[in-house]
């Protein structure tokens, strides 16, 4: 049927009615009075968002400008850091600081494992110089579905006393709880396509106090993406650059729906999706990727033994116009990831471990009895 496609991918992410509406708007002037008034007030709900008093700066780009945004605005060539790595964004975070000459330590963990803080705090402690200036690492990994501890490790940064803590919080925030301030974050990162509920465009780069004094001594080229001038223009409700500006309207709105909903809720629904699609697949006995209990509210992947997982998604996608994510890199074919990030419902989840069972039945590889996934998915829905 036609305009029927479900996304369940981690971005992009449903976008509500409510969100393209306001976006159906014809453009105004980013200089005008009216566009200040937008700017004011997300920039208030942003904050609110991240559980911050510091500026959420908005860029007009993807989450990796916000990243990359973050390593260059607070570190300087040559710079000694640690950049967690277990899956493709922790690698892309390595490439990015050895591309600007950085001086980089890699804390691995195989695909599907989380990162050990304890590997962390070894390397912070054994750091008597002082020479670690940041510690950079994805919250949750979209590419197999781990959430790594966040808060632990970034606990031990603290207890350093110099390193900063840089988080890409692409697929964590507005899905599970990243209280900035409390946990003594210095730079978070995220993108419009995820939990904003938005279409791709912007980026959000939040910054401690810590981080802007790092940015005084910063020596690292930046040009469009030196959050110097977007600091400065956003305590005049503007921007440096010409913004997305109908994609703020829509942010307006998607900030309006999340306050609305309140941010316990919102955890709370997410934690919720990803017990029903957990459950949902190992009642089809699919096994999970990402290792026991380390499951990422935003997404989860999911490792058929025996089962060609492009083959499942590409059949999903013929039979319900149900998009699944697939595996990255040496992981494509076999893990198949159901993204459950946003504006996505119970009744979206249901349909998704339905649709997967009814096509593993017809393609004859559904390993129990027809139902079981749908049954489990509901009783864990409550």
């Amino acid at each position: 049927m036609q305009d029927k496609l479900t996304l369940m991918i981690p971005g992009p992410t449903p976008v509500p009615e409510t969100v393209l509406k306001a976006m159906g708007r014809h453009p105004i002037g980013h200089r005008s009075g009216e566009f200040q008034a937008i700017v004011r007030r997300t920039a208030e709900q942003l904050k609110w968002l991240h559980q911050t008093t510091s500026d959420v700066l908005v860029i007009t780009g993807s989450g990796t400008a916000a990243m990359e945004a973050g390593i260059i605005n607070t570190l300087s060539r040559g710079d000694k850091v640690l950049c967690g790595d277990n899956g493709k964004f922790g690698e892309r975070w390595v490439k990015v600081a050895r591309a600007y000459g950085l001086d980089v330590d890699v804390i691995k963990a195989e695909w599907g494992q989380p990162l050990d803080p304890e590997a962390f705090r070894s390397a912070l402690e054994a750091d008597s110089a002082k020479a670690i200036k940041a510690v950079i690492l994805t919250h949750s990994e979209t590419s197999t579905g781990v959430i790594n501890d966040l808060e632990s490790i970034a606990r031990h940064v603290k207890a350093h006393g110099t390193a900063l803590t840089l988080a890409d919080c692409v697929t964590s925030l507005g899905a599970t709880n990243v209280p900035m301030d409390e946990w003594g974050l210095d730079v978070v990162a995220s993108g419009a396509q995820k939990g904003y509920m938005l279409p791709p465009g912007l980026s959000f780069v939040a910054m401690s106090a810590r981080a802007w004094e790092a940015y005084e001594r910063s020596d690292l080229p930046k040009f469009y993406l030196d959050l110097g001038p977007y600091r400065k223009t956003a305590a005049k409700d503007s921007n440096p650059f010409t913004p997305a500006v109908n994609l703020y309207f829509g942010l307006e709105a998607a900030l309006d729906m999340m306050q609305k909903e309140g941010l316990d809720a919102i955890f709370a629904r997410h934690a919720r999706h990803r017990a029903a699609a957990q459950a949902g697949m190992k009642a089809m006995g699919l096994p999970l990727f990402a290792a026991e209990g380390c499951g990422s509210p935003a997404i989860t992947a999911v490792a058929p033994e025996g089962i060609d997982a492009e083959q499942l998604r590409k059949a999903v996608k013929e039979k319900f116009d149900i998009l699944l994510a697939g595996g990255q890199d040496h992981l494509k074919g076999q893990v198949f990831r159901i993204g459950h990030l946003g504006y996505v419902c119970d009744r979206d989840v249901l349909t998704a471990v339905a649709a997967i069972e009814s096509t593993l039945q017809s393609l004859g590889l559904h390993k129990g009895s027809m139902g079981t996934g749908v049954a489990a998915a509901s009783a864990a829905l409550g």
